[in-house]
This record gives C-alpha cells, structure tokens and sequence, in this order.
C-alpha cells in the first residue's frame, strides 16, 4: 500500500511513513477496511490432511452462490493450493493500471471472487518454499490488497493442521468463525479434537463439525459401506458440545469431478451425498445467516505513522 503522506514524511526517517511500522499501520488500515464489508467469515479447517477439506471449502462457496449469495473463497493452502484446479480457473494475476487501487480476484460467476496463490504463479507446478513470515504476509496482503467488496460469506481453506495458516487467519479476521471437518475414523478424530482445542485457544467461535467420507456409496447398486467406520464426526461434536452439521457419504463421483474443474456436491444431480451435503449447508447458512454488513467508520485516508505525526519516536 502506498502512502498518503506525500513526500513531507520522508522515507528515511525513524518512524517516518516510509518505515516498516507505518506500512504495517497502513497495511493494517486496508485489512480493516476490507473485512468491514465482509458479513460472514468461515474458515474450513481439519486435524489432518486427505479428509475432503477442500472439497468441502469449495462446494459451500459453491452452494452459497448458486443461493444468490455474494461469495468469496480464499485458498491459504500456501503450500498446496488447488481450488483454482478444482473451479478449473486458468486466469492469471492481472495488476490494476492503478498501483494504489486494489488487485481484482478471479471470477468464477457473478456470485464468486477466488483468491489464490496458484493464480499468482508463472508455473503451477512450481514449489512454494516459505518459512512462517512469508507465509503471514502472503495471508495479509490477501485480505488487504485484493478488491472483495461487500461479501455475504468469505470462505477460507486452510491448509491441515494448527500451524502458520490458520493462526494467522485467526489474528487477522476478528469474528472468524471454524467449520471442522474430520472423516469418522479413530486417527482423524485424534487430530480433528487438537484443532477443535485450537479454536478454544484462539477464541474463534466453531459453527460444527461436518463428518466426510461417512459411507461409501457403491455405483453400481447405491448401497453404502462403511469402510471408514460411522458417527466418529458425530459422537466427538457431542463430546465437545459443539453443533453437528451432517455426515457426507463418498462418492467416486466427488473425486471426478474434483479432477475435471466441475464439483459435484453443489450440482443439480439428484444422489445421497449432494442432498447430505445440502444439509450441511444449509446448517451453517442458518447458524451464520447472509445480511447488510454494519461498516466500522474510517477515520479520513492520511499518515499512518501514529498519532504523535511523522517522524515520531
């Protein structure tokens, strides 16, 4: 972000705007500004990676838009992000004419903006090798520079885990709320108990508990098999006092369409996992209902440096 000083402050003086306390009291002024006119913000998180994460993250974006919802998804899997590969988005970052204006996200529709890193990247297939600052920033600049606009929902995929990510997204939206999603397994429910832990610790709010892969669906007869056992999900939302949102039987069909860029939970297709997964969305649209948006009041765009005036020490 750059600064509205003007050239009175000088880059080189302590505490002056040019300094880094003052790009990250403006960087903090963005980030206020951006999430002021965002109503629900939802981060869809796991203990473990491989339990349908991003399935989930990007099939409720999916269904809250196809409700008339305006919707943003931003993928924080710095790591391994595939949320642009899943909505099969081929765009690039396009930098505004303007410096100081913001960076458009991709559009999926009229009802969805996609933030992602792969998008940003020359080469998708290229590593991203970031240590914990790197990673925080990245999570920052893309709350305080891209252009959401006024948003019903903001979803968030994180990445497995309770680490750099979700801390930060944590720190950085006040009134994130978690959706925890865990496959009914022993192992998956060990882990999905430390990130419901996590939430407690940062005080971030848990809408419920989404149990995926509850059941295989046979394609050739539409029976269902347990073969990740059952109510894992369930008993453990019980155990913590927290709402249960719903358990979504898999599907071969949720892999397929994952791989072809056309998600199949929030299509028109009539089976048991899309109207399980209907539940599920519908829970949380009622727990965090769509609204106006109450915007803070901005003091008038000047210095960042402090009260005190540039050059303050």
């Amino acid at each position: 972000m750059s600064s509205s000083c003007g050239s009175s402050c000088g880059s080189d003086q302590k505490g002056g705007c040019g300094s880094k306390d003052a790009q990250l009291a403006q960087q903090e002024i963005a980030i206020t500004k951006s999430l002021g006119k965002i109503k629900n913000k939802i981060l869809v998180m796991s203990g473990k990676g491989g339990v349908g994460k991003s399935t989930v993250a990007v099939n409720l974006a999916l269904c809250l838009a196809k409700k008339g919802h305006k919707v943003g998804l931003m993928d924080v899997d710095l790591h391994g992000p595939d949320v642009c590969r899943m909505l099969n988005l081929t765009g690039t970052l396009t930098a505004p004419e303007n410096p100081d204006d913001l960076i458009p996200p991709l559009t999926f529709n009229d009802n969805l903006k996609v933030v992602s890193l792969e998008y940003m990247m020359k080469n998708r297939d290229d590593a991203i090798i970031w240590r914990g600052p790197l990673k925080i920033q990245a999570i920052r600049q893309f709350v305080a520079d891209m252009d959401w606009g006024e948003l019903d929902y903001l979803i968030v995929d994180a990445p497995p885990g309770t680490g750099d990510e979700p801390l930060s997204v944590a720190q950085t939206m006040p009134g994130v709320h978690a959706v925890v999603v865990t496959t009914p397994q022993a192992v998956a429910l060990a882990d999905v108990r430390k990130s419901i832990n996590f939430c407690k610790t940062v005080a971030m709010p848990i809408v419920g508990v989404v149990e995926n892969m509850s059941g295989f669906i046979c394609p050739h007869c539409g029976e269902t098999v347990d073969i990740f056992s059952k109510g894992g999900g369930e008993q453990t939302a019980r155990d913590f006092d927290l709402p249960f949102l719903g358990r979504v039987p898999m599907d071969p069909r949720v892999v397929m369409a994952g791989d072809s860029g056309t998600p199949y939970l929030s299509s028109d297709e009539d089976s048991p996992a899309i109207k399980a997964f209907d539940t599920v969305v519908t829970a949380i649209e009622q727990r965090l209902p769509p609204g106006p948006v109450t915007v803070n009041p901005f003091a008038a765009p000047g210095c960042a440096c402090g009260p005190s005036g540039c050059g303050s020490k």
